[in-house]
């Protein structure tokens, strides 16, 4: 009996790739569009025989029984490139494009291929093994099956407001992101966080809702998710009993397919799985119906094979580049690389990772409009590819994220598309046009580059060459691609020179050596098929099953359990599988973390090391040691079960090589080996390219258009890598999962030049914040300043900023880092550090004048410790205050690191100089937007309790006055500002204006003149706190009436909420805060959005689980608040509503606005509804409450909180 084929096939956006072995043991591969066609050029024809441009292989007559255009192949030869056609070829034309089609899935249809199976034959036995992007294109394209959501009554809106975010920081017009459930059914019950039933099921009327919902809306599929479903499922089983006797195919339970606390991405999984599921299932029932027997095997994101009988949508997501991954692993180990980082370049984005030993997995992701519940082996995306557009855009290059797609693609396939990445490699004699596989326009190109180098002429770049420009095109996409690596390497704590490059796909062999020596990579890795790695991946991957539990206690309370439910879990693991190797993995972390570090032992009834090895990881990750005295806590315990596969024989590269330049070509993939690479063939046939000499850093040669573009990758890239920092490494709630918390970088003067998009009112004012400290002292090298006096630049007393200075080689001073991150927790007379109440600064909390926390390397944080605990008003969680200040170390210390690598790679004088660049060139695009307005005009408002507020703006000559005269005094509560606030709001405001994509930097304001009076808005706070005014509503609530004006002003949009809805509670030992989001002003071309944070915030809030897991309380409500929005021409957001009901006695405090007049509407458009909240007490009686109150609840008692709608614009039609 001869041996099945072995097909293993790739199908992703736009190509199929596929590799297979038959019977009589040769290879053989493949690759077409994932629409299951081949498109070739007619060339010639004669007779009935038309000769194409294919160069695909296939045996004689493999593509008999395929449509052609209205014609069919009778018969063909040499593959495709002679068909006999038969039928209707009246339109076809030599020159023309040819589609075959089988009629198949691309994976059915390329095994046609490979095998030679005509169309409607059954294939021959198979071992068939698929990866598939088929789900995730759905989800991204929204084409997905229609779902009924049900959902625990009082979340219906759960999936329209997520996290409250807004996705674009910097814009008024936020897109539309419906949820994928197309009708939404809230079902009455309640759980407790433990899962104890404090309300019984509601289940009267849910069958009769589903039965309508199904029978009018035709909707065959339904999810459902209710709260602490994941530590006891029973409601949901019930409730899914009922939509299967409804009528419902397919009933997805948020508890069977994510049993993970957070509601929200436990709701998205279930949804996205259920949206999913008919078009994973048809897909797969057309494979399957192509088979002789068995079925196939599909990939999972988590790299293992799972049979299709079982497979789950959710699991096929990150499917494709799960397989590239494990072939590149087991590549990099027989070639002796067991450290390698991967680097998957396509045509339109790019795939990395980082493998220096067995694959761990990330078990949440973030795809399209789901957050996903499901194991995937860590690989981050980046939008760059060979199809990424090249142009010209605010003083410098771009290349991407924009891509050409496959329609019209690049300029050179000669279809009117733009410039890219792609025609830059051609134009730099970096491909071989005859090796393409399809015809190449060179001249297009060159017409492309021509316009682009004549945009630079003219914006005054006279320097630029065309080969400057080519060569400087191709840096700055591999300084994004290089960039991309680093956050898998650096950012994790690993040194990329510690590691080699394997490179694959169609490009990444191409741009492979230029992006090892931007990451100080000697040595790189090419695989015998490259462009084919992600379908050779299946052929080297197990079947794998993987188990968890959660558990989300102190790891000493469940020690000696750990060996039995490991043992239960790897028993169900095993079923399906033979003779499996296991892994055993734990997820550990800090009580009171967010983020969990994952820690394996080697046998399980040994559970000894995984303390020891926890503190080792995070000492690694962190930098610093695991702080003594703290819980460890248990978050879950997974079992890996594989089945075992032979280890690839060891590959030799002998000693002989080939010195670069040399181009290397096939019909799957371009190598590029520059000068100073050496190349060694391997006896696998994989390329192993080794630095013989270095290249020099961006030099003066480079034309300024091309450094401006690589520096500011760069410096986008340290301040995101350090958030991403302080946020794995925080503690507190507020920092882990609200993300408040900002980081920047300064030039040596201390302006901001570059942050990540974190909160705004941070942002701007941190630049103010270096400059009044460097009055007072003047770090030095090793040294980190920490404040949080507003009178030094700060907002209010809970954010806390972080100063470090950067010195080059020389000692000279060549930048700053800063992070400012809210404190949940400072001390104060009310938990949470905002008494709406407080008169007086000390009444805020401890007071940080700008002192040394570390001083030459040297922490300090045993001051900082007195600080906190000696005063009137001591921090109530000291603890948590130090190690959120270990984590912005942290985030500064790596901001440091990478500013002073980046200065030892160019020269400290350089790097000084694209910091002011980008001031200068932001200053210039102000200055040209203002000489085109002509503005005098004073806009006024007044808090609730008629305080007012008064902006007059003067534009003329290219420059903007702000004047604040006539604004209030100071305030008698706690409403105060800052100027570094002010600064804040109008930094914001004109980058919204200027609508460019630049950096939010203090350039834009070089041309504008800022005049606060003494009062309100620039109080004076003197030496002594308990005489300094309040502050701690000036930095949520002021700023936010400050931008609502200003837009005003600029007739951008209608009045948003004016308010951050600050709401606390605590006691003791605990504070909470959040802030809530409203419903955003209406503009000119745009509707407000509803339920999302606007203007000078952008917290996330917390999941309704985890907020009743940690804290005394139950979330009865969070909704949208309809129609409390504006009418108008263009309709305001509306605001939301939440309902919070206390369950032991606390202090509770709301600090808010907009609670009397609501936001104003523009040119005819309504207002929007005032907010309010409600005290509801246990006997039920009511009481409306002021805007600003701290009071004592009563366990048992709720409150009602209404948060305002945004302003109408334009009189409704």
């Amino acid at each position: 009996m001869h041996s099945p084929w072995r097909i293993r096939v790739d199908t992703g956006g736009t190509f199929t790739d596929a590799w297979a072995i038959g019977p009589d043991g040769v290879e053989r591969r493949a690759k077409i569009l994932s629409d299951g066609t081949l498109r070739c050029r007619l060339l010639a024809r004669e007779g009935e025989w038309w000769t194409t441009d294919s160069a695909l292989v296939a045996m004689d007559d493999t593509f008999a029984g395929w449509s052609a255009g209205g014609a069919e192949v009778f018969a063909s030869r040499e593959g495709a490139r002679l068909l006999k056609l038969t039928g209707n070829t009246a339109n076809l034309v030599v020159g023309g494009i040819l589609e075959l089609s089988c009629g198949d899935e691309a994976p059915v249809a390329v095994a046609r291929i490979l095998t030679g199976t005509p169309a409607a034959r059954t294939l021959p036995p198979v071992d068939f093994r698929v990866a598939t992007t088929r789900g995730t294109n759905a989800l991204l394209e929204r084409k997905g099956a229609p779902v009924f959501f049900v959902v625990s009554s009082g979340f219906a809106d759960l999936l329209e407001i997520r996290d409250q975010r807004r996705e674009l920081l910097l814009s008024l017009d936020q897109p539309h992101r419906p949820g994928l459930a197309s009708l939404v059914c809230s079902c009455g019950g309640m759980l407790d966080s433990a899962g104890k039933e404090i309300e019984p099921l509601e289940t009267s009327t849910l069958l009769e809702v589903a039965r309508q919902g199904r029978q009018n809306s035709g909707v065959r599929t339904a999810a459902v998710a209710l709260m602490h479903s994941w530590v006891n499922p029973e409601h949901e089983r019930r409730v899914g009993e009922i939509l299967r006797e409804a009528g419902f195919e397919n009933v997805c339970l948020s508890s069977e397919v994510a049993p993970m606390i957070r509601l929200l991405p436990r709701a998205e999984t279930a949804v996205a799985d259920a949206y999913l599921a008919p078009i994973m299932e048809h897909f797969i029932r057309r494979i399957s119906g192509a088979m002789e027997e068995g079925e196939p095997w599909l990939m999972t994101s988590a790299g293992g094979l799972v049979p299709a009988s079982r497979f789950r949508s959710k699991d096929s997501l990150l499917s494709g580049p799960a397989g590239g991954l494990v072939g590149a692993a087991e590549l990099a180990r027989a070639a002796g690389f067991p450290k390698v980082l991967t680097f998957d370049m396509g045509g339109t984005s790019t795939d990395v990772s980082r493998i220096d030993g067995p694959f761990t997995w990330r078990q949440e992701q973030e795809i399209g409009p789901a957050r996903v519940f499901a194991p995937a082996l860590r690989i981050e995306t980046v939008a760059a590819g060979g199809g990424s557009i090249c142009q010209w855009r605010n003083g410098r290059l771009e290349v991407g994220p924009e891509s050409a797609g496959a329609d019209p693609g690049p300029a050179c396939y000669g279809r009117g598309g733009p410039l890219t990445l792609t025609d830059v490699n051609l134009l730099l004699g970096l491909m071989d046009p005859d090796k393409a596989g399809i015809p190449l326009a060179r001249v297009a190109a060159e017409r492309r580059l021509e316009e682009l180098l004549k945009e630079l002429w003219d914006a005054g770049e006279t320097e630029a060459t065309a080969t400057s420009l080519l060569a400087g095109l191709r840096d700055i996409a591999v300084e994004t691609m290089a960039e991309a690596i680093r956050g898998v390497s650096v950012r994790e704590g690993n040194d990329p020179g510690d590691f080699a490059l394997l490179a694959f796909g169609g490009a990444g062999p191409q741009h492979a050596c230029a992006v090892a020596e931007k990451l100080g990579v000697r040595s790189v890795l090419v695989p015998a098929d490259a462009g084919l790695l992600s379908a050779w991946g299946l052929e080297r991957a197990r079947r794998q099953e993987q188990r968890g539990r959660q558990m989300l206690l102190p790891f000493g309370a469940v020690e000696k359990d750990l060996p039995a439910i490991w043992t239960a879990l790897a028993a169900d693991a095993a079923a399906s599988l033979h003779e499996p190797d296991f892994r055993w993995l734990a997820d550990l972390r800090l009580a009171g973390q967010d983020t969990y570090l994952t820690v394996e032992v080697m046998d399980h009834d040994d559970v000894a090391p995984l303390l020891s090895r926890f503190a080792e990881e995070y000492q690694k990750l962190y930098g610093y040691p695991l702080p003594a005295g703290k819980t460890v806590e248990l978050v879950a315990l997974r079992v890996v079960a594989e089945e075992k596969i032979a280890a690839c024989e060891p590959e030799d590269f002998g000693s002989s090589g080939q010195a670069g330049p040399l181009l290397l070509q096939d019909r799957f993939s371009t190598c590029f080996i520059p000068e100073g690479w050496t190349l060694r063939r391997g006896s696998r046939g994989t390329l192993l390219l080794e630095q013989a000499s270095k290249t020099a850093g961006v030099g003066s040669g480079v034309p300024a258009a091309v450094r401006a573009g690589l520096f500011r990758s760069r410096f986008e890239g340290i301040v995101t890598a350090m958030g991403e920092m302080l946020r794995r490494t925080a503690l507190s709630t507020n920092v882990k999962e609200r993300l408040d918390f900002s980081c920047a970088l300064l030039d040596a003067e201390g302006y901001l030049v570059a942050s990540a998009p974190h909160v705004p009112v941070h942002l701007g004012a941190l630049g103010v914040c270096v400059r009044e400290v460097l009055k007072v002292i003047d770090p030095g090298p090793g040294d980190v300043v920490i404040s949080n006096h507003p009178a030094f630049g700060g907002s209010h007393l809970p954010d806390v900023t972080l100063i470090a200075p950067v010195f080059d080689g020389a000692g000279k001073r060549i930048a700053f880092v800063a992070n400012r991150a809210h404190h949940a927790e400072i001390g104060g007379k009310a938990p949470g550090s905002m008494p709406a109440d407080a008169r007086v600064l000390a009444e805020e909390g401890v007071v940080i004048a700008p002192r040394l926390l570390v001083r030459a390397g040297m922490p300090l944080l045993g001051e900082i410790e007195e600080l906190l605990r000696d005063g009137p008003w001591p921090s109530r969680r000291i603890g948590d205050n130090l190690a959120d200040l270990e984590a912005q170390l942290a985030s500064t210390r790596h901001g440091v690191v990478a500013i002073e690598r980046l200065a030892a790679e160019h020269g400290g004088a350089m790097v000084r100089n694209e910091l002011r660049g980008i001031l200068a060139r932001s200053s210039a695009l102000m200055n040209v937007r203002l000489r085109g307005l002509a503005l005098d005009k004073t806009v006024t408002s007044s808090f609730d309790d008629g305080t007012p507020l008064v902006i007059r703006l003067v534009a003329e000559g290219g420059r903007l006055h702000l004047d604040f005269a006539g604004t209030g005094p100071v305030h008698p509560r706690n409403l105060n500002a800052t100027p570094a606030i002010v600064r804040s709001a109008v930094l914001f405001v004109l980058r919204l204006w200027l609508g460019e994509d630049v950096p939010l930097n203090e350039g834009l304001l070089e041309e504008v003149e800022i005049s606060i009076p003494t009062g309100l808005l620039s109080p004076d706070f003197g030496v002594d706190p308990s005489r300094a005014p309040a502050v701690v509503g000036g930095n949520v609530e002021t700023s936010q009436r400050i931008t609502d004006l200003l837009l005003e002003a600029l007739d951008l949009a209608a009045n948003g909420p004016g308010t951050m809805n600050n709401f606390l509670f605590g006691d003791q030992g605990f504070g909470y805060y959040e802030t809530i989001a409203g419903g955003s002003g209406a503009g000119p071309r745009h509707s407000g959005t509803s339920g999302r944070h606007v203007h000078m915030t952008n917290t996330a809030i917390t999941d309704p689980e985890v907020m009743e897991y940690r804290f005394p309380v139950r979330l009865h409500r969070y909704e949208v608040r309809r129609t409390s929005g504006g009418e108008g021409c263009h309709r305001g957001g509306d605001g939301v509503v939440r309902e919070v009901e206390f369950l032991k006695p606390l202090v509770v405090s709301f600090l808010t606005e907009r609670r009397v007049l609501g936001p104003r509407g523009m040119h005819g458009g309504s207002d929007g509804l005032p907010g309010r909240q409600t005290r509801i007490h246990p006997d039920g009686s009511q009481e409306e409450l002021p805007g600003a109150i701290t009071y004592a609840a009563q366990a048992g008692e709720r409150v009602l909180i209404e948060t305002p709608g945004g302003g109408g614009w334009g009189t409704p039609q």
